[in-house]
């Protein structure tokens, strides 16, 4: 686990530690330093800690004038006995809303597991973001199962089109665009 890093090549575009909306503004990085365990395996000191023992995530794009955050996850996505969902929605979401975002991308390829419970955070997460969207991307598919079974769908899109292989390989803005798009088709 520590040898996954999340995506670095957009550091050009977007610091969450220089952005001053950001909830880790001023924050200082030891890459030297590794503390940070999900089940006692140490995870990249690049990972930020959210609330939860066993989900990690990075900030690694925000537009605010556009209203959008893309966001990395690592670690197990636990809402049964971690609450993850609560300490996501409590500590970050409702940080970015405040500041205007209402479109979230989740990129989920290092979720290695779910384990659901109710879904009251999800569903006021979507209602907070109003004409703005939930997006899922790159879930494993038994993890989009595990989420429908708990009803996360309702409120997350997630699946088929957004499972975008080569996402590493474009620039924020239009990755961005290009999920927006799918998003669109899919409401219209």
């Amino acid at each position: 686990m520590h040898e996954i890093e999340p995506f670095y090549n957009w550091l050009k575009y977007y610091k969450v530690d220089e952005d001053q909306y950001s909830p880790y503004y001023g924050k200082e990085y030891n890459y030297e330093l590794y503390t940070d365990t999900i089940y006692g395996y140490y995870i990249d000191p690049a990972w930020d800690f959210l609330g939860s023992e066993t989900l990690y995530f990075k900030v690694l794009f925000a537009d605010y004038d556009r209203g959008f955050v893309v966001m990395e996850f690592i670690g197990e996505w636990n809402d049964a006995i971690n609450n993850d969902i609560m300490h996501l929605k409590r500590n970050i979401i409702d940080h970015f809303n405040g500041c205007g975002i209402n479109k979230y991308i989740l990129i989920g390829e290092n979720v290695l597991n779910f384990h659901g419970s109710d879904d009251c955070y999800y569903e006021e997460w979507f209602d907070d973001v109003e004409d703005g969207w939930i997006a899922a991307v790159n879930f494993r598919d038994f993890v989009q199962r595990e989420m429908k079974v708990y009803n996360v769908d309702n409120y997350i899109n997630l699946g088929g089109s957004l499972d975008v292989g080569n996402w590493r390989t474009m620039k924020p803005q239009y990755f961005c665009d290009l999920v927006n798009s799918l998003i669109v088709r899919r409401l219209g």
